[in-house]
């Protein structure tokens, strides 16, 4: 079985909900970035024997939180001595706004996985983008490269839309499937 590891960021809680949601679709360990942008003990190591990496953060100001960026500054050790080349990556994010930039930081999570030599899954669902469409359909915020979420910034992390909470399962799903087939 394909070891796959969620390091994420989550300010309030609601990165946190969406990370859980794609690790239920995909059997992976969540590995939280703290509120100082650090891992805990022995993070790195569960991310060096990982099959494959999900990137999560929020989108604060149109790109990852700092916490995210401080994070992904430190992975400059594993991009020198080539660790995570060839392993399978993908990423999620989650803003206010319908929009909120969101796509801005899944590029940035793009670039990231590559530089480090990694294969990038895409979230392969197409959007429900019909005038029928409703917050409760999967991918009705209709991503392509990753997944995006929309938290509005006075609802509870209990009320992310059921559309993207099914959307980060099925990603997971395809994320785990993918690191497979690869892994053989």
């Amino acid at each position: 079985m394909s070891k796959i590891v969620i390091v994420f960021h989550s300010g309030y809680g609601h990165t946190k909900k969406v990370a859980e949601a794609v690790a239920a679709g995909s059997g992976a360990e969540l590995l939280a970035i703290d509120a100082e942008g650090n891992l805990p003990e022995g993070g790195w190591d569960t991310l060096a024997a990982a099959d494959a990496i999900v990137f999560g953060a929020p989108t604060y100001m149109g790109s990852p939180s700092w916490q995210f960026k401080k994070f992904a500054d430190a992975t400059s050790k594993a991009w020198f001595t080539r660790a995570w080349q060839d392993k399978v990556f993908g990423g999620f994010t989650n803003s206010a706004s319908l929009n909120g930039d969101k796509q801005v930081s899944l590029i940035a999570l793009q670039t990231l996985a590559s530089q480090h030599g990694g294969i990038w899954v895409s979230l392969g669902l197409p959007p429900a983008n019909s005038k029928a469409a409703a917050r409760t359909d999967v991918n009705n915020l209709g991503g392509s490269v990753g997944l995006l979420v929309q938290s509005p910034s006075d609802a509870s992390v209990e009320e992310i839309p059921s559309g993207d909470l099914d959307t980060a399962k099925l990603y997971g799903e395809r994320i785990a499937a993918i690191t497979a087939k690869l892994r053989g």
